[in-house]
């Protein structure tokens, strides 16, 4: 069966691809309460706006889409078989709408809302799990979106909107950043345990000079620590491996394969010894970021208050 045509004004061909969803869009609901009562008059009364406005909306409507909805009759209206079939596709869409629109409330509601967090790979294992237990004491129905990564990944997504905050470190310093120093970590010279060193507990950095060193990749926050801090000792560190987790890296050293600069494990792992290093000051600032004017929801308002309430004591070593 042949559409009905309306008669009126079209879009344009040339801007119809780019103009048909902000033409239509605003009209769907109105359209779908029409077809719901088949009657204008009551439409308008449980939508609440004028009827005139509502016999406006689905003329311009029909005019858009140059098919006639309804068949009118006095103040009844029946849908027309193109109105039909206009009907099944804009009730889903209002219902994706209202879906998304839930979803959004849900994710920003005080209580149960979400928290999209990113971390280090290094406080993966004890310090977030840590973090957000103390957290949820208070909170317990707040959720969170959790994302591991290395700190200059963490900050791109934060900037993209796909994170709320991230603890990184070194702590960002950019204009459209905000960084705040929650704490510092001290970095251990790791040996294996048959390595000349491995019965000191105390080294200069100066004395690995010569030394094999196994690091993380270019990129990783921690592996520009490690190169500024082998610059400070006076030397450029030979590198043999690069890899993407520090206990990748405990294991190359396990296996004699070189030396590394790493935070303490969670866990000891047999086979390395673990130095101090005196010289020069050997540590890492951890904090956390988020994105300069971006507004926060209640759950990332109290997430954050949190944090930086935890000043001085995120890490123990």
């Amino acid at each position: 069966m042949a559409h009905e045509r309306s008669s009126g004004p079209r879009l344009s061909p040339g801007s119809y691809e780019e103009d048909i969803t902000l033409e239509l869009a605003p009209r769907l609901a109105y359209f779908a309460g029409v077809a719901r009562h088949e009657h204008v008059t009551r439409a308008a009364q449980e939508m609440g706006v004028p009827q005139s406005t509502l016999s406006r909306a689905i003329v311009r409507l029909e005019q858009d889409l140059g098919v006639a909805l309804f068949a009118r009759k006095g103040r009844t209206v029946s849908l027309t078989p193109a109105g039909r079939t206009f009907l099944a596709s804009a009730e889903r869409a209002l219902a994706e709408v209202e879906r998304a629109a839930e979803a959004v409330r849900a994710d920003t509601d005080p209580r149960s809302g979400k928290v999209a967090f990113g971390f280090l790979h290094t406080m993966g294992s004890e310090t977030v799990p840590g973090l957000i237990r103390a957290f949820r004491a208070d909170h317990p129905r707040i959720r969170f979106t959790l994302v591991q990564n290395y700190g200059e990944a963490m900050i791109e997504r934060l900037r993209a909107g796909e994170l709320d905050l991230c603890l990184t470190s070194p702590v960002p310093d950019a204009p459209d950043l905000v960084g705040r120093r929650l704490d510092e970590q001290r970095l251990r010279l790791v040996v294996p345990d048959d390595h000349r060193l491995a019965s000191r507990k105390r080294v200069r950095l100066a004395e690995a000079a010569d030394e094999t060193f196994v690091t993380l990749e270019p990129g990783y926050g921690l592996r520009r620590i490690t190169d500024d801090l082998c610059a400070e000792a006076g030397f450029t560190p030979r590198v043999a491996f690069e890899g993407e987790e520090a206990e990748t890296l405990r294991g190359l050293v396990a296996a004699g394969l070189g030396v590394a600069l790493l935070p303490p494990p969670a866990v000891a792992r047999p086979g390395v010894v673990e130095l101090t290093v005196t010289a020069p000051r050997a540590v890492r600032e951890i904090g956390v970021a988020w994105l300069d004017g971006h507004p926060d929801t209640p759950p990332v308002a109290e997430f954050k208050r949190f944090l930086l309430s935890r000043r001085g004591r995120l890490l123990s070593d």
